[in-house]
């Protein structure tokens, strides 16, 4: 808290003459007795009979209550269409609904509403629907705004709070949320580092917004003066707290989120996060009063309701002085009205009266409580997306419709049809507005007029410079680039900007410091329908923008086409820049300046599913370091495998990251997260959908990169993909059995222009580790009986070893020309679940040269080991177990030995007890519990102790990645203690990704409940 922003409100001051009833004892009752006070709320914190709806869903409460009616026959008195459908953040999540239509208030005669796509405020006429004013912020604009007095509070996704007048939409003032203007890719959108999601509630003269979605970023809770915009108190202390997680008995720094409508009681302040239940503060000082994470881990949800001593979240009721449940109230559309609830639940329309009750405690004794009695109950239709109340009357959308419920008749007064789905619903003087997800906002009345007024906001093309035009078509030409994302650093005029937008699908960010350039050109792409669906226009230095390091795929500058001197920055060129390939094009087309940029010099890469065929668990990145800090993060519309099933870690390679699905794979852009390409592959890893917890623990990834291609077995055969492009370069046919039988492609890998891989033992079916449900285990191979080696240019086989035994996929690495596997009987007690015996016979560790096949050495020495890797740097091979949470039987533990890799003389062993696979990075090795020289055996110094984490470890040079209940990392240059970065849930095995410079995390939570705060695709940068 920062000094003297706190602002003290003595209770006979802020509500004079009231004293409020106890608080609830316990959270034993069905109900507790102060739930009667949401009667004396709303006569505190709203007026009941009033002709405006000043905030979302009315009031402070968010209770979506009026005692205003409707008249009892409506009629449509006009529509609005807007340019374009909304854009919500996260269209794929049932618990962030908040931005799918465009939500109107109502205050003195008008109505107002943001756009999450043009980042515009509307004002309109409420009798006519005619357009009054237009504001534009910097970022979308998700939640609906507030009204107080004469003014407009609306929260953006740019970072700010603005205060507007409701008469011209004139800015009064504006307050940042976050302490700079950083900007990341947010949901596809170029946003503030800190998003105002928490969008803004009023009570009394004071406003109260949040900013920040990522917890270790920082999260900035405001409550500001609202005749000014002074700040009176703000929480920048509640992003980074050591504190339970989702999933029990686990602990991280990773603290709230704010991302939802805010709610407010008379001392209480209500902040959703997101996915999670609400995190509640004092009103009076903005301090933190408690947020139950991990004992409603499986709950939670964007929207919250509050009245009295009560407030409703994801389904259920909390007591607001503790925030323990006290009752479980189900799905469906809440209101609250001042004598009890209304619920919809499936196609019933519920309305719910307090009574009083008696309830034995848990010591028998019986206490009075208040309960929730059934009082009438209605058949509508059915699933209802919104639910409002007016007096007696119930108002409920949904897919294409909209309806009134008569409470006092318990009938369907009336229905209407509506294009999408309802998601606003706003009642104001005799007046009922929708809104849908199709951005079309209807106003029904009993006006009576037979012919309603059509608004349409739909744009028409804007003309251009034919000189702008010509250059746009000159910069297309010479860099090839039509798609991602385009920088126009010192926009000027905008005409460049608006020739390449009609011209590409790029999505452009349009830039520049004179503040009358940036003002014409917002301008001038509202008027083409193009702001916000195809560029951004922000007002910032232009040597200080404050984006992201190479983000843009294209560099352009419409001043430079007509100053004689650049206008550019040669660094922020260089920042901002996409490393390979990423193509600046700059100055006036008979002079224009093209240059590409090349590879990132110190980045790794992650080809394997182990980072390299090798298996060396090490991207060898110079560049990621620790302090992790969002770089872009994004929903992706892809569907993966249970998190339990352990699917095939993503991999990343000049730029690209490469991930797989259900039936396909998918590349994205691993400095913006702009979706590339996809290839479908139908059930490529169905067989990994289950709670099995071994999948590639045991079978190896079934994919691989080089530069140029990606490489994935499926069943009987391989198939080769162009990296760029995704499209089919050959299929190569798995060789058959030793038997001569048809053959099963089991491991993969490619080194030098060599594809590997072998014929899998399908007889050999290990049981499950955990829980065995849905996944296939008989699909799921870990051994095989023959090695192969192809040519990825031509097919041809070179090369095939024949097992005497059986190969384990963990063991086989390759590198440096060479390949070494264990040739060894199969762990039959790897089959049971429980078996009585646990033996399993020692192999032979065999070396092949790898452009041959020809055996260079063989070692019989009591061969041990499960897993091996390879560190071509030091001729060192590492022979190790994986004892690894939900381990395989065979996989023991206890002893690791190190060889020398040209001779396959034994170096040293050593009994190690470690609880991961072993990490080869330069001269150590790294395990849970330990780490060793690689040459000497040697113990190192490694304070290494995590939370709770089933995945393994996945390291670059300087830091190490793995699940510590949220996303951890470990600093080897300072070997202190482990660091979080918050708010998400990785995967359980490999799924961060060190490399390329960032720190790339797919999501891989599939089918988890846990309510982590956000569940996206996220790239990670280090900060200075």
């Amino acid at each position: 808290m920062n000094a003297g922003q706190k602002r003290e409100h003595a209770p006979s001051q802020d509500f004079p003459g009231i004293v409020l009833s106890s608080r609830v004892n316990s959270v034993r009752m069905l109900l507790p007795a102060a739930c009667c006070l949401s009667t004396l709320f709303f006569a505190l914190m709203c007026p009941l009979a009033t002709a405006d709806w000043p905030m979302y869903r009315n009031n402070a409460g968010r209770t979506g209550y009026t005692a205003a009616t409707l008249p009892n026959q409506l009629a449509l008195r006009w529509s609005v269409k807007s340019e374009h459908r909304p854009q919500p953040a996260w269209p794929r999540s049932d618990r962030m609904l908040f931005d799918r239509a465009f939500q109107p208030v109502v205050a003195g005669g008008r109505l107002f509403y943001g756009d999450s796509v043009d980042g515009s405020v509307t004002a309109r006429d409420l009798k006519s629907g005619k357009l009054l004013w237009k504001f534009h912020a910097e970022g979308p604009i998700r939640f609906a705004p507030a009204v107080w007095q004469d003014r407009l509070f609306v929260a953006s996704d740019d970072g700010r709070l603005y205060a507007l007048t409701t008469e011209t939409g004139r800015l009064l003032w504006k307050q940042q949320g976050g302490p700079d203007q950083r900007s990341i890719l947010g949901n596809e959108r170029l946003i503030s580092k800190w998003p105002a999601r928490g969008g803004p509630v009023v009570v009394e003269d004071t406003v109260l917004f949040a900013a920040g979605i990522w917890p270790t970023d920082g999260i900035y809770l405001y409550a500001l003066d609202a005749r000014n915009g002074d700040v009176l108190w703000k929480n920048d202390q509640s992003g980074s707290i050591y504190m339970p997680q989702p999933h029990g008995g686990a602990s991280a720094e990773s603290g709230i989120a704010a991302q939802g409508y805010l709610a407010a009681t008379a001392d209480r302040v209500f902040v959703p996060t997101g996915r999670a239940v609400p995190a509640t503060f004092d009103r009076r000082d903005g301090q933190l009063a408690f947020f139950h994470l991990q004992k409603y881990g499986h709950n939670g949800g964007a929207s919250i309701m509050a009245a009295g001593d009560q407030f409703f979240n994801g389904g259920l009721s909390f007591d607001a002085a503790s925030g323990f449940s006290v009752s479980k109230l189900g799905d469906g559309q809440l209101a609250i009205t001042p004598n009890g609830l209304v619920r919809n639940v499936g196609d019933s329309v519920i309305g719910y009266k307090w009574v009083d009750a008696e309830k034995a405690d848990r010591k028998g004794t019986v206490v009075k409580t208040k309960a929730l009695k059934s009082e009438w109950s209605v058949k509508g239709r059915a699933d209802a997306t919104a639910l409002v109340v007016a007096e007696d009357q119930v108002v409920t959308g949904g897919a294409g419709y909209v309806q009134v419920v008569d409470a006092n008749e318990q009938r369907i007064a009336w229905t209407a049809y509506v294009a999408g789905t309802a998601y606003g619903l706003v009642i104001s003087d005799g007046r009922l507005l929708v809104s849908t997800d199709l951005g079309t906002i209807y106003c029904f009345d009993a006006s009576g007029d037979p012919v309603a007024d059509i608004h349409d906001d739909r744009k028409t093309a804007a003309l251009v410079n034919s000189a702008y035009q010509q250059l746009a078509e000159e910069i297309i030409r010479r860099s090839g680039i039509t798609r991602g994302f385009c920088l126009d650093l010192g926009c000027g005029n905008g005409q460049l900007t608006m020739a390449l937008a009609q011209q590409t699908e790029l999505q452009i960010i349009a830039v520049d410091d004179d503040i009358a350039a940036v003002a014409q050109t917002r301008n001038q792409l509202a008027a083409a329908g193009l702001l916000g669906t195809r560029v951004t226009v922000h007002h910032r230095e232009l040597a200080a923008t404050g984006y992201p390091k190479y983000f843009a795929n294209l560099l352009v500058s419409g001043r430079s086409v007509i100053e004689s001197e650049t206008v550019l920055p040669e660094e922020a060129m260089g920042r901002l820049l996409r490393p390979y390939g990423g193509i600046s094009c700059v100055g006036p087309r008979d002079a224009l300046q093209v240059v590409t940029r090349g590879e990132l010099a110190g980045a790794g890469s992650w080809t394997h599913q182990y980072a390299n065929p090798a298996n060396t668990l090490n991207s060898e990145d110079e560049l990621v370091q620790s302090g992790l800090t969002m770089l872009w993060f994004r929903d992706v519309d892809f569907e993966i495998p249970q998190r339990h099933g352990r699917a095939p870690a993503p991999l990343t390679h000049r730029g690209r990251l490469f991930h797989e699905g259900l039936d396909g794979l998918v590349a994205v852009d691993a400095y913006n997260g702009r979706e590339l390409w996809r290839y479908d592959v139908p059930n490529v890893l169905r067989a990994y959908d289950g709670d099995e917890l071994m999948g590639v623990a045991g079978t190896g990834s079934n994919f691989c990169l080089d530069d140029e291609s990606v490489y994935v077995r499926h069943e009987q055969r391989c198939l080769r993909l162009s990296a760029d492009e995704g499209t089919l370069q050959r299929e190569f046919p798995t060789p058959p059995r030793k038997n001569g039988g048809p053959g099963t492609w089991g491991y993969i890998a490619v080194e030098a222009g060599v594809l590997f891989g072998s014929v899998a033992q399908p007889d050999h079916v290990v049981t499950y580790r955990y829980r065995n449900t849905s996944g296939d285990m008989s699909k799921l191979l870990t051994e095989s009986e023959s090695f192969f080696a192809v040519d990825s240019e031509t097919g041809d086989l070179i090369w095939r070893y024949d097992a005497q035994h059986s190969i384990r996929h963990n063991s086989i690495a390759i590198g440096d020309g060479l390949v070494f596997l264990i040739d060894r009987p199969v762990a039959l007690h790897d089959r049971e679940k429980k078996p009585k015996t646990k033996e399993h016979p020692v192999g032979r560790l065999v070396c092949l040269d790898a452009a041959t096949g020809v055996v260079k050495w063989r070692n019989d020495d009591d061969v041990f080991g499960t897993v091996l890797a390879f560190s071509t740097r030091h001729d060192a091979l590492l022979m190790s177990y994986q004892p690894t949470r939900f381990r395989l039987d065979s996989e023991i533990g206890g002893r690791i030995r190190v060889y020398r890799a040209s001779t396959g003389e034994p170096m040293w062993e050593a009994e190690a007890d470690y609880a991961s696979r072993p990490m080869i990075n330069n001269r150590t090795i790294y395990a849970q519990g330990g780490a060793w020289d690689l040459l000497s055996g040697k113990p190192q110094p490694f304070q290494f102790s995590r939370s709770y984490g089933c995945g393994i470890l996945a390291g670059s040079q300087d830091l190490l990645l793995f699940r510590s209940a949220t996303l951890g990392y470990f600093d080897l240059k300072s070997n202190d203690k482990i660091a979080n970065f918050g708010g998400m849930r990785p995967g359980c095995w490999v799924n961060a990704l060190p490399a390329g410079g960032i720190v790339l995390v797919p999501d891989a939570s599939a089918g988890c409940r846990c309510s982590y705060l956000n569940k996206a695709w996220v790239a990670l940068d280090s900060q200075p």
